[in-house]
């Protein structure tokens, strides 16, 4: 059962607790893929010779592998930053999983190439099995998946899917006009997705002379597409997105957040409004669940409600959900068929279940709604390497119908054999080319050990989720702290819809912004690489800015709460606070959590007082 999952016995342990285990199958994967290659062909004779390994040149040359290998074991070891380690609360990452990272150590000896069949057949199938998987993780029961390098290709997908698939109406009537007669420019770029793929599937005889004339080709099919619509809180990577795609910086239409950094509803709507009004489409709308900067899960089922009430108007926008970071915390409301708990049922299922330790007051209902409308999206983005725990490079898209990949497709002589099924053609549905076969091997057996729903990943996207609501009670109680007779205050940003807390420091009595962005990025250069000796941290975090030309008035609230006056926010323009990302699974007992807690505090405290010494 699994039920009986330990979410200690998942992690090499921050104090290499379980090295035993994990050295034994180390050892073990490597004697077998050494077996296999003696036992593969036995009648070929050894080519490396004991008269070879005796010669003063082949031991010169191991020696200077050894070297090498101990150069870079001391590099790793003087300034690599200590992710294991609940100590670390920083940026989104953490320990990874035991078998994560024995499974692509184990795959990574064969040297498998996912871009073709032929070059990984063990790798490509355990890719396609993770692309179902994550399939069934977003509740996409007709989709189609894949792991992508990272989220931001995975984003570039995401728009390009857009791209292609909105522009083909107008191929379709360059190439098959009688299949749209009678319909305008306007009705042919406001057509639903899955009214479009109908259209496509019934003019797949002439699929490359289609291609050819929608965006892919066609540079001016692409300015007739419209706005591609994102939170302020986007990630940067949908600039270089519109960019590479030729769709344009200057068509991506920003919309304000609200005061818990979540798209603004009300100003989503406002602006879609003006743009249907200057006769201009929607390409598409982004939101966001889980923001890069503050952990924020964007109103996913009131956009989609949305794009409902536009559908009746006859205005029709691709939706795409970039769930990098947050995607993998769906399988929390999964069941074990993976079906959506309903959220009367919830609490009794974490309980059963034993997500959490201690009554965490999670999820909120529009988080609940939020995760739930993910299903209606066009295409999502999910990164195994940030919550899926997954080492790197490990990011992920998931489109809702498996026809929309046709729309994207190439096919490359020397790898790919035209009408051969997937995964034989997987790299002519990505875009990517070469890729690791030990990245889908990791994320696999990840799998295999924790499904993505209640009974696996759930528990310990749970243990994470309480961690975060921990340190955020932690701080709400903490006010204030007492620095050598000058008091400094604490303010959280907001209480959390994920696992990330963001918090700034203030001195009581401190009006000016300007100062109050130098303590806190001060405190952050202590707390981070940048101290000089990373070894040399106690508590080791990150920080983010968040600047008025992003975030409008939004950051005004903590900026008030810490005592600085609403006219310096237009004057300064910008805030600095200290983000961390808890994702480390170890902060749910309570004496763990006083330990490094007060550990955090210490450091934090120590380092308040060398900033405001040298602020006077």
């Amino acid at each position: 059962m699994t039920n009986h999952i330990n979410n200690k016995a998942l992690f090499l342990g921050i104090n290499a607790e379980n090295r035993d285990f994990f050295q034994e199958n180390l050892v073990q994967l490597f004697n077998d893929h050494a077996n296999w290659r003696k036992n593969l062909y036995p009648e070929d004779k050894d080519l490396v010779t004991a008269q070879d390994r005796a010669s003063e040149c082949f031991q010169a040359t191991e020696k200077s592998i050894s070297d090498a290998l101990k150069e870079m074991s001391t590099r790793l070891q003087g300034s690599s930053t200590p992710w294991q380690s609940p100590r670390y609360l920083g940026h989104m990452n953490a320990e990874t999983l035991t078998p994560a990272l024995l499974g692509y150590f184990g795959a990574m000896l064969y040297n498998a190439n996912n871009v073709a069949y032929e070059s990984s057949a063990p790798t490509s199938l355990m890719e396609v099995e993770v692309g179902q998987d994550l399939c069934k993780l977003m509740g996409m029961d007709k989709g189609w998946g894949h792991i992508s390098a990272d989220g931001s290709l995975a984003n570039f997908e995401g728009l390009w899917y857009a791209r292609n698939i909105k522009s083909l109406p107008l191929a379709i009537k360059d190439v098959e006009p009688n299949v749209v007669a009678g319909k305008s420019d306007w009705e042919l770029l406001n057509m639903p997705i899955p009214t479009i793929m109908d259209l496509f599937e019934q003019t797949q005889s002439r699929i490359d002379v289609l291609k050819n004339n929608s965006a892919r080709a066609l540079a001016k099919e692409i300015t007739h597409l419209g706005k591609w619509i994102v939170p302020e809180t986007k990630h940067y990577s949908w600039v270089k997105a519109a960019d590479v795609l030729g769709v344009g910086t200057n068509d991506i239409l920003e919309i304000p957040v609200d005061d818990h950094f979540r798209m603004d509803i009300a100003k989503l709507k406002v602006a879609i409004d003006q743009t249907i009004a200057a006769k201009i489409p929607v390409l598409g709308v982004v939101c966001v669940v889980g923001t890069t900067e503050e952990g924020a899960v964007d109103h996913v089922d009131q956009i989609v409600q949305l794009r409902e009430e536009y559908a009746k108007q006859g205005v029709h926008f691709y939706l795409h959900v970039d769930a990098a970071y947050g995607g993998y915390a769906r399988s929390i409301f999964l069941d074990e068929n993976y079906q959506f708990i309903p959220k009367d049922e919830l609490k009794s299922k974490f309980a059963e279940h034993k997500i959490f330790k201690s009554d965490v007051n999670w999820p909120s209902d529009d988080v609940y709604n939020a995760f739930k409308a993910i299903s209606y999206a066009d295409s999502v983005t999910i990164d195994p390497h940030k919550m899926g725990y997954i080492p790197y490079s490990a990011g992920g898209i998931v489109i809702a119908d498996s026809r929309m990949k046709d729309t994207i497709s190439y096919f490359a002589a020397y790898v790919f054999e035209k009408g051969v099924k997937v995964p034989a053609l997987l790299g002519s549905f990505i875009m990517e080319g070469s890729k690791a076969g030990a990245t889908a091997a990791g994320v696999w057996v990840a799998h295999q050990v924790l499904p993505p729903n209640i009974t696996g990943y759930g528990k310990v996207i749970g243990a994470s989720i309480e961690g975060a609501y921990n340190l955020y009670d932690h701080i709400v109680k903490l006010k204030s702290m007492d620095i050598n007779g000058t008091k400094v205050n604490v303010q959280p940003l907001c209480q959390p819809d994920f696992n990330m807390v963001d918090f700034v420091f203030n001195i009581e009595g401190n009006t000016d912004l300007a100062l109050m962005n130098k303590l806190n990025e001060e405190v952050y250069n202590l707390c981070s690489i940048f101290s000089g000796h990373i070894l040399q941290c106690k508590f080791v975090t990150s920080h983010t800015d968040f600047a008025r030309s992003d975030y409008g008035e939004a950051p005004l609230d903590i900026v008030k709460r810490l005592g600085v006056p609403d006219s310096e926010w237009p004057k300064v323009a910008n805030l600095t606070l200290i983000r961390s990302c808890v994702l480390t699974p170890y902060l749910t007992d309570p004496a763990v959590c006083d330990y490094y807690f007060n550990t955090m505090d210490n450091a934090l405290a120590d380092c308040l007082g060398q900033v405001i010494a040298k602020l006077k």
